[in-house]
Protein backbone atom coordinates (compact mmCIF):
# COMPACT_ATOMS: atom_id res chain seq x y z
CA UNK A 1 0.00 0.00 0.00
CA UNK A 2 1.17 3.04 -0.95
CA UNK A 3 2.55 6.26 1.66
CA UNK A 4 0.03 9.14 0.91
CA UNK A 5 1.98 11.21 2.68
CA UNK A 6 5.05 11.64 5.19
CA UNK A 7 6.29 14.38 7.33
CA UNK A 8 8.53 15.12 9.58
CA UNK A 9 7.98 17.18 12.94
CA UNK A 10 9.93 20.02 14.04
CA UNK A 11 8.99 19.36 18.04
CA UNK A 12 7.23 16.79 19.56
CA UNK A 13 4.63 18.03 20.46
CA UNK A 14 3.25 19.12 17.25
CA UNK A 15 4.22 15.52 16.24
CA UNK A 16 1.10 14.20 17.51
CA UNK A 17 -0.51 17.04 16.61
CA UNK A 18 -0.35 15.60 13.24
CA UNK A 19 -0.92 12.25 14.60
CA UNK A 20 -4.73 13.42 15.81
CA UNK A 21 -5.49 15.07 12.34
CA UNK A 22 -4.57 11.71 10.58
CA UNK A 23 -6.45 9.34 12.88
CA UNK A 24 -9.42 11.40 12.63
CA UNK A 25 -9.38 11.26 9.14
CA UNK A 26 -9.33 7.59 9.14
CA UNK A 27 -5.62 7.42 7.62
CA UNK A 28 -3.38 4.83 9.59
CA UNK A 29 -0.23 6.10 10.90
CA UNK A 30 2.97 5.86 12.77
CA UNK A 31 5.37 8.65 14.24
CA UNK A 32 9.02 7.25 14.36
CA UNK A 33 10.96 8.79 17.00
CA UNK A 34 13.96 8.29 14.67
CA UNK A 35 14.95 7.63 10.78
CA UNK A 36 13.69 4.12 10.43
CA UNK A 37 15.30 1.48 8.92
CA UNK A 38 13.36 -1.75 7.11
CA UNK A 39 12.25 -4.02 9.99
CA UNK A 40 11.10 -0.93 12.03
CA UNK A 41 9.08 0.25 9.27
CA UNK A 42 7.90 -3.61 8.77
CA UNK A 43 6.50 -3.69 11.96
CA UNK A 44 3.93 -1.07 10.63
CA UNK A 45 3.38 -1.99 7.24
CA UNK A 46 0.16 -1.14 7.60
CA UNK A 47 0.32 2.50 7.88
CA UNK A 48 -0.55 5.03 5.14
CA UNK A 49 1.11 8.01 6.43
CA UNK A 50 4.65 8.26 8.83
CA UNK A 51 6.14 10.75 10.16
CA UNK A 52 9.82 10.94 12.06
CA UNK A 53 9.55 13.44 15.19
CA UNK A 54 12.34 15.80 15.66
CA UNK A 55 13.63 18.46 17.42
CA UNK A 56 15.19 21.02 14.71
CA UNK A 57 13.04 23.98 16.53
CA UNK A 58 15.67 24.22 18.65
CA UNK A 59 18.39 23.99 16.52
CA UNK A 60 20.72 26.08 14.35
CA UNK A 61 20.75 26.08 10.65
CA UNK A 62 23.89 24.10 10.01
CA UNK A 63 22.19 21.41 12.32
CA UNK A 64 19.95 21.24 9.94
CA UNK A 65 22.60 21.08 6.85
CA UNK A 66 23.80 17.86 8.44
CA UNK A 67 20.31 16.23 9.28
CA UNK A 68 17.59 17.44 7.49
CA UNK A 69 18.81 16.04 3.86
CA UNK A 70 18.68 12.84 5.27
CA UNK A 71 15.79 12.62 7.24
CA UNK A 72 13.65 14.08 4.14
CA UNK A 73 15.23 10.87 1.84
CA UNK A 74 13.91 8.90 4.61
CA UNK A 75 10.47 10.12 3.92
CA UNK A 76 10.58 10.47 0.41
CA UNK A 77 8.03 7.62 -0.83
CA UNK A 78 5.52 10.02 0.72
CA UNK A 79 3.49 11.03 -1.98
CA UNK A 80 3.32 14.73 -0.10
CA UNK A 81 6.46 15.37 1.89
CA UNK A 82 5.54 18.04 4.82
CA UNK A 83 8.02 20.04 7.10
CA UNK A 84 5.37 20.20 10.32
CA UNK A 85 6.08 23.34 11.97
CA UNK A 86 4.52 24.77 15.29
CA UNK A 87 0.91 26.98 13.96
CA UNK A 88 2.66 29.61 15.76
CA UNK A 89 5.07 29.85 12.89
CA UNK A 90 7.83 30.56 15.62
CA UNK A 91 11.44 30.44 14.32
CA UNK A 92 14.60 32.72 13.74
CA UNK A 93 17.32 33.34 11.22
CA UNK A 94 19.94 31.19 13.69
CA UNK A 95 17.27 29.09 15.42
CA UNK A 96 14.64 26.76 13.74
CA UNK A 97 14.77 28.81 10.94
CA UNK A 98 12.10 27.27 8.70
CA UNK A 99 13.38 29.39 5.64
CA UNK A 100 16.55 27.26 5.66
CA UNK A 101 14.21 23.59 6.24
CA UNK A 102 11.89 24.96 2.90
CA UNK A 103 15.51 25.76 1.30
CA UNK A 104 16.82 22.17 1.78
CA UNK A 105 13.21 20.39 0.69
CA UNK A 106 13.17 22.22 -2.45
CA UNK A 107 16.82 20.98 -3.27
CA UNK A 108 15.33 17.44 -3.21
CA UNK A 109 11.81 17.84 -3.83
CA UNK A 110 10.32 19.94 -7.00
CA UNK A 111 8.33 22.75 -6.47
CA UNK A 112 7.36 25.29 -5.62
CA UNK A 113 6.08 24.22 -2.52
CA UNK A 114 2.97 25.15 -0.51
CA UNK A 115 3.13 26.87 3.17
CA UNK A 116 -0.05 26.50 5.05
CA UNK A 117 0.17 27.93 8.36
CA UNK A 118 -3.07 28.46 9.88
CA UNK A 119 -5.05 25.81 11.87
CA UNK A 120 -8.59 27.12 12.75
CA UNK A 121 -8.92 23.43 14.70
CA UNK A 122 -6.28 25.33 17.00
CA UNK A 123 -7.36 28.79 16.63
CA UNK A 124 -4.72 30.00 14.13
CA UNK A 125 -5.09 31.84 11.01
CA UNK A 126 -3.95 33.33 8.28
CA UNK A 127 -5.47 36.43 6.20
CA UNK A 128 -3.60 38.19 3.63
CA UNK A 129 -0.39 36.62 4.61
CA UNK A 130 -0.47 37.62 8.70
CA UNK A 131 -0.90 35.04 11.68
CA UNK A 132 -2.84 34.93 14.28
CA UNK A 133 -3.25 33.47 17.34
CA UNK A 134 -5.70 32.68 20.08
CA UNK A 135 -4.84 33.25 23.59
CA UNK A 136 -7.86 32.52 26.01
CA UNK A 137 -10.75 34.07 24.49
CA UNK A 138 -8.75 36.61 22.41
CA UNK A 139 -7.50 36.09 19.11
CA UNK A 140 -3.75 38.87 18.37
CA UNK A 141 -1.93 38.92 15.45
CA UNK A 142 1.21 37.28 16.91
CA UNK A 143 3.21 39.69 17.07
CA UNK A 144 1.31 41.37 19.82
CA UNK A 145 0.44 37.74 21.29
CA UNK A 146 1.13 37.98 25.23
CA UNK A 147 3.21 34.80 25.16
CA UNK A 148 4.39 34.08 21.29
CA UNK A 149 5.61 37.86 21.29
CA UNK A 150 7.40 37.43 24.11
CA UNK A 151 8.62 34.09 23.20
CA UNK A 152 12.25 32.95 25.26
CA UNK A 153 13.61 31.58 22.50
CA UNK A 154 12.58 32.95 19.26
CA UNK A 155 10.06 35.94 19.98
CA UNK A 156 7.66 36.56 17.01
CA UNK A 157 8.34 40.06 16.06
CA UNK A 158 6.54 39.74 12.74
CA UNK A 159 3.28 39.17 11.67
CA UNK A 160 3.32 38.68 7.92
CA UNK A 161 4.48 35.83 7.76
CA UNK A 162 6.40 36.38 3.80
CA UNK A 163 8.58 39.27 5.78
CA UNK A 164 9.10 36.80 8.33
CA UNK A 165 10.12 34.52 6.31
CA UNK A 166 12.66 36.83 4.12
CA UNK A 167 14.38 36.66 7.61
CA UNK A 168 15.87 33.47 6.86
CA UNK A 169 15.87 32.03 3.28
CA UNK A 170 16.01 34.67 -0.49
CA UNK A 171 13.48 32.36 -1.49
CA UNK A 172 10.34 34.00 -3.66
CA UNK A 173 7.39 33.52 -1.83
CA UNK A 174 3.77 34.36 -3.17
CA UNK A 175 0.38 34.45 -1.74
CA UNK A 176 -3.24 32.74 -2.27
CA UNK A 177 -5.15 35.18 -0.20
CA UNK A 178 -7.89 34.67 1.95
CA UNK A 179 -10.84 36.96 -0.30
CA UNK A 180 -9.56 35.17 -3.55
CA UNK A 181 -10.31 31.16 -1.50
CA UNK A 182 -13.38 32.23 -0.52
CA UNK A 183 -14.63 33.96 -3.55
CA UNK A 184 -14.09 30.60 -5.35
CA UNK A 185 -11.17 31.72 -7.30
CA UNK A 186 -8.02 29.88 -5.18
CA UNK A 187 -6.87 27.75 -8.34
CA UNK A 188 -6.37 30.90 -10.40
CA UNK A 189 -4.73 32.69 -7.64
CA UNK A 190 -2.48 30.40 -7.42
CA UNK A 191 -1.43 29.78 -10.75
CA UNK A 192 -1.14 33.49 -10.74
CA UNK A 193 1.23 33.02 -7.76
CA UNK A 194 3.15 30.17 -8.44
CA UNK A 195 4.40 32.66 -11.39
CA UNK A 196 8.61 33.20 -10.76
CA UNK A 197 8.55 31.78 -7.18
CA UNK A 198 9.98 28.65 -5.46
CA UNK A 199 6.60 28.56 -2.75
CA UNK A 200 3.38 29.23 -2.17
CA UNK A 201 2.12 30.63 0.91
CA UNK A 202 -2.38 29.62 1.06
CA UNK A 203 -4.17 31.93 3.50
CA UNK A 204 -6.93 30.01 5.74
CA UNK A 205 -9.47 30.79 8.12
CA UNK A 206 -12.11 28.18 8.49
CA UNK A 207 -12.21 24.86 7.60
CA UNK A 208 -13.34 25.05 3.97
CA UNK A 209 -10.75 27.65 3.23
CA UNK A 210 -8.22 24.56 4.15
CA UNK A 211 -10.49 22.15 1.66
CA UNK A 212 -9.90 24.32 -1.44
CA UNK A 213 -6.28 24.29 -0.11
CA UNK A 214 -6.16 20.49 -0.11
CA UNK A 215 -7.42 20.09 -3.09
CA UNK A 216 -5.43 22.42 -5.19
CA UNK A 217 -2.21 20.18 -3.71
CA UNK A 218 -3.41 17.67 -4.92
CA UNK A 219 -4.85 18.72 -8.23
CA UNK A 220 -1.30 20.25 -8.84
CA UNK A 221 0.57 17.28 -7.16
CA UNK A 222 2.39 19.66 -4.70
CA UNK A 223 5.47 17.13 -4.01
CA UNK A 224 6.92 19.67 -0.70
CA UNK A 225 4.48 21.33 2.08
CA UNK A 226 5.86 23.44 5.14
CA UNK A 227 3.63 24.87 7.39
CA UNK A 228 1.54 23.38 10.79
CA UNK A 229 -1.00 21.02 10.96
CA UNK A 230 -2.99 22.66 8.55
CA UNK A 231 -1.45 21.30 6.22
CA UNK A 232 -2.80 17.64 7.19
CA UNK A 233 -6.08 18.99 7.89
CA UNK A 234 -6.43 20.01 4.49
CA UNK A 235 -4.88 16.98 2.61
CA UNK A 236 -7.39 14.59 4.51
CA UNK A 237 -10.53 16.79 3.46
CA UNK A 238 -8.78 16.25 0.00
CA UNK A 239 -8.49 12.97 0.17
CA UNK A 240 -11.99 11.88 1.98
CA UNK A 241 -13.58 13.92 -1.22
CA UNK A 242 -11.72 12.41 -3.61
CA UNK A 243 -12.05 8.71 -2.51
CA UNK A 244 -8.22 8.19 -1.18
CA UNK A 245 -9.08 7.36 2.44
CA UNK A 246 -12.48 5.22 2.84
CA UNK A 247 -11.32 4.37 6.22
CA UNK A 248 -13.59 5.10 9.46
CA UNK A 249 -12.19 7.91 12.04
CA UNK A 250 -10.27 5.95 14.90
CA UNK A 251 -11.94 5.69 18.03
CA UNK A 252 -10.37 4.54 21.07
CA UNK A 253 -11.91 4.28 24.45
CA UNK A 254 -10.11 6.09 27.37
CA UNK A 255 -9.31 5.39 30.89
CA UNK A 256 -8.40 7.37 33.88
CA UNK A 257 -5.04 6.16 35.80
CA UNK A 258 -4.55 6.46 39.66
CA UNK A 259 -0.86 7.47 38.90
CA UNK A 260 0.40 10.84 36.32
CA UNK A 261 3.70 11.78 36.36
CA UNK A 262 4.10 15.70 35.12
CA UNK A 263 6.77 16.94 33.23
CA UNK A 264 7.02 20.85 32.10
CA UNK A 265 9.48 22.83 30.97
CA UNK A 266 7.00 25.18 29.95
CA UNK A 267 7.18 29.01 30.80
CA UNK A 268 3.76 29.76 29.16
CA UNK A 269 1.24 31.89 31.37
CA UNK A 270 -1.18 29.06 30.07
CA UNK A 271 0.78 26.43 31.87
CA UNK A 272 1.26 28.45 34.95
CA UNK A 273 -2.11 28.56 35.63
CA UNK A 274 -2.30 24.69 34.81
CA UNK A 275 0.23 24.35 37.31
CA UNK A 276 -1.75 26.71 40.23
CA UNK A 277 -4.66 24.61 39.40
CA UNK A 278 -3.38 21.13 39.51
CA UNK A 279 -2.29 21.88 43.24
CA UNK A 280 -5.88 22.41 43.81
CA UNK A 281 -6.35 19.16 42.26
CA UNK A 282 -4.25 17.32 44.25
CA UNK A 283 -0.73 17.38 42.31
CA UNK A 284 1.98 17.91 44.33
CA UNK A 285 4.97 20.06 42.65
CA UNK A 286 8.32 20.11 43.00
CA UNK A 287 10.18 23.23 41.07
CA UNK A 288 13.46 22.32 39.75
CA UNK A 289 16.70 24.30 40.30
CA UNK A 290 17.64 25.18 36.62
CA UNK A 291 20.99 26.13 37.06
CA UNK A 292 21.89 22.89 38.86
CA UNK A 293 20.49 21.21 36.14
CA UNK A 294 22.16 22.82 33.54
CA UNK A 295 25.45 22.33 35.06
CA UNK A 296 24.79 18.75 34.70
CA UNK A 297 24.41 18.16 38.51
CA UNK A 298 23.19 14.47 39.49
CA UNK A 299 22.32 14.89 42.65
CA UNK A 300 19.50 17.66 41.80
CA UNK A 301 18.51 15.20 39.12
CA UNK A 302 18.08 12.44 42.06
CA UNK A 303 16.41 15.00 44.07
CA UNK A 304 13.60 15.45 41.84
CA UNK A 305 13.16 12.05 40.97
CA UNK A 306 13.01 11.18 44.80
CA UNK A 307 9.93 13.97 44.94
CA UNK A 308 7.86 12.79 42.08
CA UNK A 309 8.44 9.09 43.59
CA UNK A 310 7.55 10.43 46.96
CA UNK A 311 4.28 12.26 45.28
CA UNK A 312 3.02 9.35 42.66
CA UNK A 313 3.06 6.98 46.28
CA UNK A 314 1.63 9.63 48.01
CA UNK A 315 -1.61 11.02 45.79
CA UNK A 316 -0.25 9.20 42.71
CA UNK A 317 0.12 12.99 41.26
CA UNK A 318 3.39 14.71 40.57
CA UNK A 319 4.24 17.54 38.81
CA UNK A 320 8.17 18.03 38.33
CA UNK A 321 8.58 21.89 36.52
CA UNK A 322 10.91 24.02 35.94
CA UNK A 323 9.00 27.83 35.98
CA UNK A 324 6.11 28.89 36.78
CA UNK A 325 5.15 31.45 33.94
CA UNK A 326 7.34 33.65 31.53
CA UNK A 327 10.74 34.20 32.16
CA UNK A 328 12.78 37.52 32.06
CA UNK A 329 14.56 38.55 29.16
CA UNK A 330 18.01 37.87 30.11
CA UNK A 331 16.99 33.83 30.62
CA UNK A 332 19.38 31.87 28.79
CA UNK A 333 17.76 29.36 26.45
CA UNK A 334 18.55 26.14 27.17
CA UNK A 335 15.47 23.97 26.30
CA UNK A 336 17.35 21.17 25.05
CA UNK A 337 19.84 20.65 28.06
CA UNK A 338 16.40 20.82 30.72
CA UNK A 339 14.43 18.73 28.22
CA UNK A 340 17.16 16.20 27.96
CA UNK A 341 17.47 16.24 31.76
CA UNK A 342 13.88 16.41 32.62
CA UNK A 343 13.62 13.16 30.23
CA UNK A 344 15.89 11.10 32.48
CA UNK A 345 14.06 11.71 35.40
CA UNK A 346 10.94 10.84 33.98
CA UNK A 347 13.09 7.69 32.12
CA UNK A 348 13.66 6.59 35.99
CA UNK A 349 10.55 7.23 37.84
CA UNK A 350 8.75 4.85 35.07
CA UNK A 351 11.24 2.25 35.74
CA UNK A 352 10.95 2.30 39.71
CA UNK A 353 7.42 2.36 39.83
CA UNK A 354 6.14 1.08 36.61
CA UNK A 355 4.36 4.20 35.84
CA UNK A 356 1.84 4.15 32.67
CA UNK A 357 0.78 7.46 31.67
CA UNK A 358 3.29 10.66 31.52
CA UNK A 359 2.45 14.40 30.52
CA UNK A 360 5.11 16.03 28.85
CA UNK A 361 4.86 20.43 28.62
CA UNK A 362 6.44 22.47 26.34
CA UNK A 363 8.11 22.13 22.89
CA UNK A 364 11.25 21.94 23.81
CA UNK A 365 10.54 19.96 27.23
CA UNK A 366 8.61 17.10 24.83
CA UNK A 367 11.09 16.96 21.83
CA UNK A 368 14.11 16.43 24.41
CA UNK A 369 12.52 14.55 27.52
CA UNK A 370 10.27 11.65 25.17
CA UNK A 371 13.82 10.97 23.55
CA UNK A 372 15.31 10.02 26.63
CA UNK A 373 12.47 7.11 27.00
CA UNK A 374 14.58 5.01 24.76
CA UNK A 375 11.11 4.13 22.15
CA UNK A 376 11.04 3.49 18.69
CA UNK A 377 7.53 5.20 17.87
CA UNK A 378 4.47 6.31 18.54
CA UNK A 379 0.69 5.32 17.98
CA UNK A 380 -2.17 7.47 18.66
CA UNK A 381 -4.47 5.80 21.19
CA UNK A 382 -7.15 8.09 21.72
CA UNK A 383 -8.39 12.44 21.86
CA UNK A 384 -7.56 14.27 24.65
CA UNK A 385 -7.26 18.33 24.09
CA UNK A 386 -7.25 19.52 20.84
CA UNK A 387 -3.62 19.43 19.43
CA UNK A 388 -2.66 17.50 22.54
CA UNK A 389 -4.06 13.56 21.97
CA UNK A 390 -2.94 10.51 24.19
CA UNK A 391 -0.16 8.32 22.17
CA UNK A 392 1.06 4.95 23.30
CA UNK A 393 4.99 4.21 22.66
CA UNK A 394 6.29 0.91 20.89
CA UNK A 395 9.68 0.31 22.62
CA UNK A 396 12.09 -2.43 23.12
CA UNK A 397 12.14 -1.54 26.27
CA UNK A 398 9.30 -3.35 28.62
CA UNK A 399 8.92 -0.60 31.24
CA UNK A 400 8.18 1.52 28.50
CA UNK A 401 6.26 -0.27 25.28
CA UNK A 402 3.04 0.57 26.10
CA UNK A 403 3.62 4.06 27.74
CA UNK A 404 0.95 6.52 27.20
CA UNK A 405 1.93 9.87 26.59
CA UNK A 406 0.74 13.38 26.38
CA UNK A 407 2.29 16.22 24.87
CA UNK A 408 1.47 19.64 25.28
CA UNK A 409 2.66 22.71 24.08
CA UNK A 410 2.49 25.49 26.46
CA UNK A 411 -0.71 27.59 24.92
CA UNK A 412 -2.70 24.54 24.74
CA UNK A 413 -5.61 23.33 27.32
CA UNK A 414 -7.86 24.82 29.97
CA UNK A 415 -6.59 25.30 33.94
CA UNK A 416 -7.60 21.86 34.80
CA UNK A 417 -5.78 20.22 32.01
CA UNK A 418 -3.58 18.16 34.19
CA UNK A 419 -6.35 16.59 35.99
CA UNK A 420 -8.10 15.81 32.54
CA UNK A 421 -4.78 14.07 31.28
CA UNK A 422 -4.86 11.87 34.90
CA UNK A 423 -9.16 11.17 33.77
CA UNK A 424 -7.95 10.20 30.14
CA UNK A 425 -10.21 13.23 28.74
CA UNK A 426 -13.27 11.45 31.09
CA UNK A 427 -15.31 14.20 32.40
CA UNK A 428 -15.12 14.42 36.25
CA UNK A 429 -18.02 13.35 38.25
Amino acid sequence: MSLLYAFYGDDFTGSTDVLEQLAEGGVPAVLFLRPPDDALRARFADARAIGIAGDSRSRPPGWMEAHLPAIYAALADGAVVHYKTCSTFDSSPHTGSIGRALEIGLRQFDGPAAIVVGAPHLRRYVAFGNLFAAAGATVHRIDRHPTMAHHPVTPMREADLIRHLAAQTDLRIGLVPIDRIQAGGAATAYAAACTGTDAVLFDGIAPGDLAATGRIMLAEGVRFAVGSSGVTRALVMAWQANGSVDDAPATAATTAVDRLLVVSGSCSPVTARQYERSLIDGFAGSRADVPALLAGSTAEEERLTEAALSALAEGGRAVIHTAEGPLGPDAAAAGDRLGMALGRIARDVVRRTGLRRILFVGGDTSSHGVAQLGADALSWAAPIERGAPLVRAHAADPAIDGIELVLKGGQIGADDFFETVRRGGIPAV
